[in-house]
């Protein structure tokens, strides 16, 4: 394939952070990598179309919470292994984001986690599995005060944590009234205190570690400029293969950013682009204004270039009012696929390069592929506006059947990153009623780590040299086919009132733009505009109330 075995770049480069003009929507999906919420919290950022899923653990025997991830951890892996793994499929543009600024905070979490999982190794290996009994006495008090502590029933919560307490004080009194004499009573003692101590210092490391993530978390979603720490993306010699492979992964994930190939999944609309919600077409017949002349020959794309040139000019108006920023204006083949379709496969061939299909395969298709099997030729002009967080593209197709020449433009939006992802990291507090006056109430800060978490994350540091082991004891995240970081977790933006109002608005402008290009054309050949005039005009008074709605659903 053209897309295979070819490095894109001219070496190893220097990230940046945030491309401008869509830094919050790529920041907030970056953020979900330092997350340390749980792992179904993902659930709740679920569209109509896209659904992400937990899956639990497969082991029977070693089932345990204390194996599963939280978000940023089954976050970070999920989107590694899709964006970056040797055998990756295809992937969905990401408009309005930089999904290589995602992926390399991915890869950074990660780095930050294994560094704190060699401590936390070293930590258990010493103090925990050296000492076995004593970890294997102590793990099953925290799992047994846990199960209680799931009950609904006050008096068995409580009873959990008094249980702990019991057998705190019983492995004391083990320690002095033990029977046993010799370096067997030494090492069942250090059994009972080893692990202890290890959990104290593995809260510390515990404790560290999630402040420094939690600080990268704020920081994405304050604007602070957190930068993505990915050493082992920048080779230091030919030898150093992984870090080559690595560095070709992130830029061919550039590159597929950059293709302009899309696919059209029915009612779910152009991933990427998001659901088609309003259209309008001008469909006249092509007559001579000079009866006594033929029409001078012209094709498809003669009126797609003229198009194409004017949309250049959208940011430009007569009056100095803003309007317009600099917009998008780009030639996309389209190709079909199922609504249930669970993966893409991008064009491949002579006349496709660095996932690009060519210039001249674009006018050929434009040409000559308007009916029947085959992709199809959009012309669209697309505006990304608060900060890469709605993405309006409207879409531009010409087609000559017979004597008939038929202009469409239709409308897509892709909205706000779901507000999931915009969250920020909340210090743990409970209620508590006060001691005098028990009638009001008062927050207390809670520690930043619970105990439980701290064993979760000891038990977990010695697995994860290989990941595979983790996610058939914990469990994993399972993104929705086929992927694309930006439409994947997108909200609806009719919810927002002033992104619905971009939305629509976009319409009318664009609109008379492309009539008026196409009108051009068609009287330079010698066509009769009388027609389109008229057609036009009955268009330009539907498109002053656009209302968003399932277009693609043909509910009329």
């Amino acid at each position: 394939m053209a897309n295979d075995g070819f490095d894109f770049s001219p070496g190893a480069q220097i990230p940046l952070q945030g491309s401008g003009g869509q830094a919050v929507a790529t920041n907030a999906l970056a953020s979900a990598a330092y997350r340390d919420s749980d792992v179904t919290e993902i659930l709740k950022a679920n569209s109509e179309w896209h659904k992400s899923e937990v899956k639990p653990g497969e082991s029977k025997l070693f089932k345990s919470d204390y194996f599963k991830p939280n978000l940023g951890e089954a976050f970070s892996r999920a989107v590694q292994e899709r964006m970056l793994g040797g055998g990756r499929g295809a992937l969905i543009q990401s408009f309005g984001t930089d999904p290589q600024t995602v992926v390399e905070h991915c890869l950074s979490a990660n780095g930050l986690r294994k560094a704190r999982d060699k401590k936390l190794t070293l930590v258990t290996l010493v103090l925990g599995v050296l000492f076995l009994p004593g970890l294997l006495f102590w793990v099953l008090a925290f799992r047994l005060r846990d199960f209680l502590n799931k009950s609904k029933d006050r008096f068995f919560q409580a009873l959990g944590g008094v249980l702990l307490v019991a057998l705190g004080a019983a492995a004391a009194f083990f320690l002095v009234a033990m029977p046993l004499t010799g370096p067997l009573a030494l090492y069942l003692r250090a059994s009972a205190i080893a692990p202890v101590i290890g959990w104290l210092i593995a809260k510390r490391i515990a404790e560290t570690s999630v402040r420094d993530l939690r600080a990268r978390w704020e920081g994405l979603l304050s604007g602070a400029g957190v930068i993505a720490k990915i050493p082992e993306a920048a080779p230091k010699s030919p030898n150093e293969t992984a870090r080559e492979a690595l560095r070709q992964s992130l830029e061919k994930l550039a590159a597929e950013q950059q293709s302009n190939a899309v696919f059209y999944a029915g009612p779910k609309g152009i991933l990427g682009m998001g659901t088609r919600w309003g259209g309008w077409h001008l469909a006249e017949e092509l007559t001579p204004a000079d009866p006594a002349k033929e029409i001078h020959q012209f094709r498809s794309w003669d009126v797609v270039r003229a198009i194409h040139d004017q949309l250049k000019l959208l940011e430009r108006g007569p009056l100095n009012t803003g309007g317009f920023p600099t917009p998008s204006v780009k030639h996309w083949i389209v190709s079909p696929i199922g609504e249930n379709a669970d993966s893409v496969s991008r064009p491949a061939g002579e006349d496709v390069a660095t996932f690009q299909v060519k210039p001249h395969e674009i006018q050929r298709i434009c040409n000559h592929q308007q009916f029947g099997s085959g992709d199809r030729h959009y012309l669209g002009v697309q505006f990304t506006l608060w900060d890469g967080q709605l993405v309006i593209t409207m879409l531009i197709t010409v087609t000559v059947l017979h004597e008939t020449l038929r202009i469409e433009v239709t409308g897509h939006a892709l909205g706000p990153v779901h507000g999931l992802f915009l969250s920020k990291p909340e210090a743990p507090t409970k209620t508590v009623k006060k001691a005098v006056r028990f009638w009001e109430t008062r927050k207390v800060a809670l520690p930043l780590i619970k105990a439980s978490e701290v064993v979760r994350l000891a038990l977990r540091a010695p697995l994860t040299w290989y990941p595979p082991l983790l996610d058939y004891l914990g469990g994993k995240i399972v993104l929705p086919e086929p992927f694309g970081l930006r439409h994947a977790w997108a909200a609806k933006p009719w919810g927002h009132r002033f992104m619905a109002d971009d939305a629509m608005r976009a319409a009318t402008p664009v609109l008379r733009v492309v009539h008026s290009a196409a009108k051009r054309v068609l009287t330079e050949h010698g066509v009769d505009t009388e027609r389109f005039d008229n057609r036009s005009m009955i268009l330009s008074g539907m498109v002053q109330d656009p209302a968003p709605r399932k277009a693609d659903v043909y509910d009329a």
